[in-house]
C-alpha cells in the first residue's frame, strides 16, 4: 500500500472516530440539557460577578461564603427590580400603548394606500380579514402553543433557581471544585490542564465583561433615541435590548428591528425610519469601536469564526447554542493555543492571578506596541500576506520574554518593599504562594 495512502486512510479513521465521539457528546447534552443549561449559565453569571466577589474578599477580607452571598443576592436583587420597573411600566401604559398602537396602525394604512406603492384599501382589507381568518383555523394550535410555553416558563424559573444555586457555590468554592476535577486526571496531565483552563477562564471572564457593556451601550443609546423619538416602553425597550445583546449579532439584529417596528407601529413610516438609522448608527459604533478596542487580545476571535459559530450552535442547540456559542470558542481557543505553545497570558506563569488581576495586565505586551483595533494594528495587518506563521511564532516568544521581563521588575519590587517592611514583605510572600482565598 502507498504511503500516502496508508496516512490518507490513518486520518480517515481518526476523523471518524472523534465525530462519533462528538456525536455522543452532542446526545449526552441533549439528554440532560435540563441541567446542563443552567450549569453553563451559572458559569457565566460567575465570572460576570468574580469582580465584586474579589472586592468582598480580597478588599474587604469577608469570608468565602459570605461574600458569595452578597454577590448572589445582590445579582438577583440588580435582576429583580429591573424586571418589576419594566413590568410597572408596562401596566400603567398599556391603554395609551393600545391608542398609540390604533392610530399608528391608521397613519400605515393611510401609507400604503397614498404612498409610493399605491395598495387600494380594498386590498388592505382582504389582508387583515385573511390574518384574522387565520387565527381563528389555527386557535387548537395556538392553545396549545400557549400551554406548552406555560410548561416552558416553568422549567425556565427551575434553571433559573439552579443557575444561581450553582453561581453561589462557585463563587465560594469554585477552586476546590475545580481542584477537586483536575486531580482526577493523570498526574502528568493535572499541571497542563490546570494551567489551560486558567487562560481559558481568564477569556471567558473578559468576553462576559465585555458583552454586558458592550450591550448597556446598545440598549442605552437606542433606548435614548427611543425616548427622544416619543416612543413609549423605553424601559422595556431598553432590558429587551440589553438581554438580547447577549447573543453575537444576532441579538443586536434582533432587538433593533424590535425597536423599529415599535416606532412603525404607534409613529408611523417617518418615525420609524429615524429609528432605523439610530439602530444603524449605535450598531456601526460597536463593530468599529468597542468590540476592536474592549476585546482586544483577551478573545480574540475572528469575526468570521463568531459567525460561523453562532450559525452552526444555533443549527445544534437553537438560541441556547447561540449564547454559549462565542463563550465556548473563545475558551476552546486559548487552551489548545496553550496546549500548542503560545502562551495568551504569560504573566499567569510569574505570578498573577486569573481573577484579580486584569486581562490587559496578563498579556504582557510592549507598551509601545499599538493596541487591537487602533490605526497602528490595522497599519500592521494591512497588506494582504505580511502575516505568516513563522512571524507569528516569533511574535509568541517575543511576548513570552516580554512578560519574564515584567515578571522580573515585578518580582525585584516586591523584594525592596519587603526588605523596608518585612512584615508587609511575609503576606505579600504567601498571597503569591496561593494562598489567598481565590487565586
Amino acid at each position: 500500500m502507498p504511503y500516502s495512502l496508508r496516512v490518507a486512510a490513518g486520518i480517515g479513521w481518526r476523523l471518524i472516530i472523534v465525530a462519533v465521539v462528538g456525536l455522543g457528546l452532542l446526545r449526552i447534552l441533549g439528554m440532560t440539557k435540563t441541567v446542563m443549561i443552567p450549569v453553563a449559565v451559572g458559569v457565566l453569571l460567575t465570572a460576570l460577578a468574580m469582580p465584586a466577589m474579589v472586592f468582598l474578599n480580597h478588599r474587604l477580607g469577608l469570608g468565602r461564603h459570605l461574600s458569595a452571598a452578597i454577590t448572589t443576592l445582590g445579582s438577583l436583587g440588580l435582576v429583580v427590580g429591573a424586571l418589576t420597573l419594566a413590568g410597572n411600566q408596562l401596566v400603567t401604559g398599556f391603554t395609551d400603548l393600545s391608542d398609540q398602537i390604533a392610530a399608528g396602525i391608521q397613519q400605515i394604512q393611510e401609507w400604503l394606500a397614498e404612498g409610493p406603492f399605491a395598495i387600494g384599501s380594498d386590498q388592505i382589507n382582504q389582508a387583515i380579514t385573511a390574518g384574522q381568518n387565520w387565527v381563528q383555523e389555527n386557535a387548537s394550535g395556538l392553545t396549545s402553543g400557549a400551554l406548552s410555553a406555560g410548561s416552558t416558563a416553568t422549567e425556565v424559573l427551575v434553571g433559573a433557581i439552579i443557575a444561581l444555586i450553582c453561581m453561589f457555590f462557585f463563587l465560594a468554592e469554585g477552586d476546590s471544585i475545580w481542584s477537586f476535577f483536575v486531580r482526577m486526571m493523570p498526574r502528568h496531565v493535572q499541571a497542563p490542564v490546570h494551567e489551560a483552563f486558567r487562560r481559558g477562564y481568564v477569556s471567558l471572564s473578559s468576553y462576559v465583561k465585555t458583552q454586558v457593556l458592550v450591550a448597556f451601550v446598545d440598549a442605552f443609546f437606542i433606548s435614548l433615541g427611543a425616548w427622544l423619538l416619543g416612543l413609549p416602553l423605553v424601559i422595556p425597550l431598553f432590558l429587551i435590548i440589553f438581554f438580547a445583546s447577549a447573543v453575537p449579532i444576532v441579538g443586536a439584529v434582533v432587538s433593533g428591528a424590535l425597536a423599529v417596528v415599535l416606532a412603525l407601529v404607534v409613529q408611523g413610516p417617518l418615525i420609524a425610519l429615524a429609528m432605523l438609522a439610530v439602530v444603524i448608527g449605535v450598531q456601526q459604533l460597536e463593530s468599529h469601536l468597542l468590540q476592536p478596542v474592549l476585546m482586544g487580545r483577551a478573545v480574540s476571535l475572528h469575526p468570521l469564526a463568531v459567525l460561523l459559530g453562532v450559525a452552526a450552535f444555533s443549527f445544534l442547540f437553537g438560541i441556547v447554542g447561540a449564547l454559549f456559542a462565542v463563550p465556548f470558542l473563545a475558551v476552546t481557543n486559548t487552551v489548545i493555543l496553550y496546549w500548542t505553545g503560545h502562551d495568551k497570558f504569560p504573566m499567569l506563569a510569574h505570578g498573577y492571578s486569573a481573577v484579580s488581576d486584569s486581562p490587559k495586565s496578563l498579556v504582557a505586551h510592549d507598551p509601545d506596541d499599538p493596541e487591537p483595533g487602533s490605526k497602528g494594528a490595522r497599519r500592521q495587518r494591512r497588506r494582504i500576506g505580511d502575516i505568516s506563521p513563522i512571524t507569528l511564532r516569533e511574535k509568541a516568544v517575543v511576548e513570552d520574554r516580554k512578560g519574564r521581563a515584567l515578571a522580573a521588575e515585578r518580582a525585584e519590587e516586591e523584594g525592596e518593599r519587603s526588605a523596608d517592611d518585612p512584615e508587609q514583605g511575609a503576606d505579600e510572600a504567601s498571597t503569591n504562594s496561593g494562598s489567598h482565598p481565590l487565586r
